[in-house]
This record gives C-alpha cells, sequence and structure tokens, in this order.
C-alpha cells in the first residue's frame, strides 16, 4: 500500500504589505529586504480571519482538484504553529467547517516549518498502514499576529497562507520515502515564547531569531537529510527533478540547492511572493507548481524544510 497525491491547493490573504509598505514604518528598505531575503511581498490575514479559514479555503481547492467529495476524506492533519485556540485542534474546527461527518481522525502538528513536512509523512504512515483511505493535509499560518512590527529582522521576513494536498491510498509509489529529525537543544536560537487563545496570542507573543545562526543550521541540516534520504533510496540530485524547498530565505534556497548540485531551474521559488509562512510555504510553493504545469507525472520531486525547535525534514515524492 502507498499513498499518493490526487489534489493540492493554496490560499493566500487578500491584503498585501509590500516591502514599499514596511519602509513607512520600520527602518529598512525594499533593496534591503530583497537583498537578505528574496522577499518582495506578504500577505496578512484580514481581522477575524483565522487560520482554519485559510486552512479551508486552500483544502476546498485541494478537494476540487482531487475530484472527490469532502466526505471521502478520513484523516484531517493541519500543520500549524498559529491554532485558532488552545483547542480544540484546528484540524477539528476545519473538519466541521468541510462539514465532513464521517467520524475520522482530525488533529494538528506542531513542528513550525518542518510542520508540513512532518504531517505528510504521518499521513503517509497512517494510509500504508490501512488506518485511513483519503487524506486532507494541510499547512496554514496566521503569523503576522506573532510579529513585533519595530523588530526589522523579524517583521518583514513572515506571512500569512495556507497550502493544502489530498492524499489517497494507491498502489503505485507516490510518496517515496521520508526522513525526519529534531535537535531540541537548539531551540533557543528561534523561539516565540506566549500562549494562543482565540486566534490572539498573549504573554511574550513575538518571534525571536538570531538570523544568522538559523541560516548556518539550515544550510547544512537540510542538505544533510537530503543526502541521507537520497543515498537511502541510491539517487543523486541529477535524479530530482524538482526540489520544493520551504520558502523561508532566497539565500537559504540558493546554498542548499548549490550543496546538492542542483541549479535553480530546478528549483520552485515563490517566497517573493509571500515571505515565510511557516508550515503553508511548501504545499504553497507546490500548488503553484502543479497549476502551472512544471510538475509533471513521473517526475521525482523532493521536498524538504527547517524549522524551530530544531526540526527538519525531507520528503521524496514521485509524481
Amino acid at each position: 500500500m502507498h499513498s499518493k497525491i490526487i489534489g493540492t491547493g493554496s490560499y493566500l490573504p487578500a491584503k498585501v504589505l509590500t516591502n514599499y509598505d514596511l519602509e513607512k514604518t520600520v527602518d529598512t528598505s525594499h533593496d534591503w529586504i530583497v537583498t537578505r531575503s528574496g522577499i518582495v511581498e506578504r500577505h496578512i490575514a484580514a481581522e477575524g480571519e483565522l487560520t482554519s479559514d485559510l486552512a479551508l479555503q486552500a483544502s476546498r481547492k485541494a478537494i476540487e482538484a482531487a475530484g472527490i467529495g469532502a466526505d471521502e476524506i478520513d484523516l484531517i492533519i493541519v500543520a500549524t504553529t498559529s491554532p485558532d485556540h488552545l483547542f480544540p485542534s484546528t484540524a477539528c474546527v476545519l473538519q466541521d467547517k468541510l462539514g465532513i461527518r464521517n467520524g475520522g481522525a482530525a488533529f494538528d502538528m506542531q513542528a513550525v516549518c518542518g510542520g508540513f513536512v512532518y504531517a505528510l509523512n504521518t499521513a503517509d504512515m497512517y494510509i500504508r498502514c490501512g488506518q485511513a483511505k483519503t487524506a486532507l493535509v494541510v499547512g496554514a499560518e496566521v503569523l503576522t499576529r506573532m510579529l513585533d512590527w519595530n523588530d526589522r529582522t523579524t517583521c518583514v521576513l513572515f506571512g500569512d497562507g495556507a497550502g493544502a494536498v489530498v492524499l489517497r491510498a494507491s498502489d503505485k509509489p507516490g510518496i517515496v520515502a521520508s526522513k525526519l529529525h529534531s535537535d531540541g537543544s537548539h531551540r533557543h536560537m528561534l523561539k516565540a515564547e506566549g500562549n494562543v487563545r482565540n486566534g490572539e496570542v498573549d504573554g511574550d507573543p513575538f518571534i525571536k531569531m538570531d538570523g544568522q545562526a538559523v541560516f548556518k543550521f539550515a544550510v547544512k541540516v537540510l542538505s544533510d537529510v537530503v543526502e541521507e534520504l537520497l543515498e537511502e533510496q541510491k539517487l543523486s540530485g541529477s535524479d530530482i527533478d524538482w526540489l520544493v524547498p520551504h520558502q523561508a530565505n532566497i539565500r537559504i534556497i540558493e546554498a542548499t540547492a548549490r550543496k546538492l548540485g542542483l541549479g535553480m531551474d530546478n528549483v520552485v521559488v515563490t517566497v517573493a511572493n509571500h515571505g515565510n509562512t511557516s508550515a503553508a510555504s511548501i504545499p504553497l510553493a507546490l500548488d503553484t507548481a502543479v497549476r502551472d504545469g512544471r510538475i509533471k507525472a513521473g517526475q521525482n520531486i523532493l521536498i524538504e524544510a527547517v524549522g524551530g525547535g530544531f526540526t527538519w525534514g525531507a520528503v521524496l515524492i514521485k509524481w
């Protein structure tokens, strides 16, 4: 038994905040932001718009692309660091908003920017062992409510958004292999120490990051986990048709591609349009490349991410 992606979807809130907008409120510039991150603009959730609302829009598109009914979904995993509430889970809220009443499992997964990779691997295992037949895996975030808008080192980097995929049991490989890792000893390099209530964060709500340390760590572990996965599958970088990385920073993406011997023509990059959307960034990029026709049947797709915790991982997909 295998699992195969049969539909993708994504959603970005209507409000756009450009680098030029940020120039008016914080000590920064468009050129400074682009040079250091590759980001041009990011999307901001509307007042009262929750993570589950973004997830709902992306999920509907993925379900439509899959050509199935929502009631066929018997597993929902939402990867998020910005849930609607402490509980119930955003996945249960999403299940209700989709009108799914079949009693299938629904839960959240918190691995920050590595969340979608963790969630996709988990859904794949559920299907492989026969615990589910059709899974909805979502990465959704409203990170802008966790930003100090006076801190130019963080507020320019993050945005809101959601992406989703539908996985279905198949007799042919879709998700070929996955590798997940974590190391909590580095947790202080990237953190937000607060509590979420009704979509808002209290306590110390702001994302704090040691940018240089995160950059060095990310490039190393991302290349290591990809090489580990490829070696296990007896493949090389030349066998990969598309790398779909976590969209955090163009310099991290470029450095990782170089270490793997991949040209940027084989890398899906969408960070300029939405910034770092944490768990949502990979499914956002994946959906973009599927819908514009770059990703085609039979190709080898590699996704990888690293996030606070630290968590990191990679998944190899036969499209």
